[in-house]
């Protein structure tokens, strides 16, 4: 079994900022120390939100000083008519769900062959099963914690056993892809996303709702850094 160094990255979601402000909203997340920008893009169909286009991801990557990577998860029936459009606007990574009659194939390897982070996310009630034939073409696997759509729903626990094999997979086969998990993360149950072997949170309402997002994003990351030594600990234990 090979053991991967793990990760601690966090990415506010840009759907809880200030959306008259949203240039306002990333530099916001930038200063706070974020090391992602997530942005949620949603068709209406795939999911019964609207959101962004390829034109903010653009207006961003040309913002004055905003140099955070763009996370871009897109919720859409039809992603393999959208990935060219949101790589030439400046996604560093792009993630497309599993669950479309869409060819993911074709999309994941359009977005590697960009330069980009290729992303596959997968619905709560959707089995693991559903992504193994693609792992080796992801950089990212995405265990969503809520039905995506709409911000500030409860954070379902239940999905961390998918994580746990997910991570088990990883490790075993000796692959390198982070997981990443988005929907209602916030400071308490952040622990047991990284002891699970989560190595992204999106988190959205929790940060963005925070006076001192600088602070919030520490009291993550030092949730990771326990979780790990807690970890650690344990090995030596045994």
């Amino acid at each position: 079994m090979n053991t991967l160094p793990r990760r601690c990255l966090i990415a506010p979601s840009l759907l809880a900022g200030n959306h008259a402000r949203l240039a306002d909203s990333a530099l916001r997340a930038q200063r706070a120390g974020a090391d992602w920008l997530h942005v949620d893009v949603m068709d209406g169909h795939f999911v019964p939100n609207l959101t962004f286009g390829p034109e903010t991801v653009a207006a961003l990557s040309r913002e004055p000083g905003f140099t955070l990577p763009m996370d871009v998860h897109l919720m859409l029936d039809n992603p393999s008519r959208h990935v060219e459009a949101f790589l030439k606007a400046g996604s560093a990574g792009i993630t497309v769900h599993v669950e479309p009659n869409d060819d993911i194939e074709g999309c994941l390897d359009k977005i590697r062959k960009a330069g980009a982070r290729s992303g596959l996310a997968l619905n709560p009630a959707t089995p693991l099963e559903a992504v193994w034939e693609w792992l080796p073409m992801c950089d990212l696997v995405l265990c969503m914690t809520v039905n995506p759509g709409f911000g500030g729903q409860a954070f379902q626990p239940e999905v961390l056993q998918k994580v746990r094999e997910l991570d088990e997979i990883r490790r075993r086969q000796g692959m390198h892809f982070l997981i990443e998990v988005d929907g209602g993360v916030d400071e308490s149950n952040a622990a047991l996303c990284w002891d699970a072997g989560v190595d992204v949170l999106v988190a959205g309402t929790s940060l963005y709702r925070q006076h001192d997002m600088a602070a919030a994003v520490d009291r993550m990351r030092r949730s990771w850094r326990n979780a790990t030594k807690l970890a650690e600990d344990s090995r030596q234990t045994l």
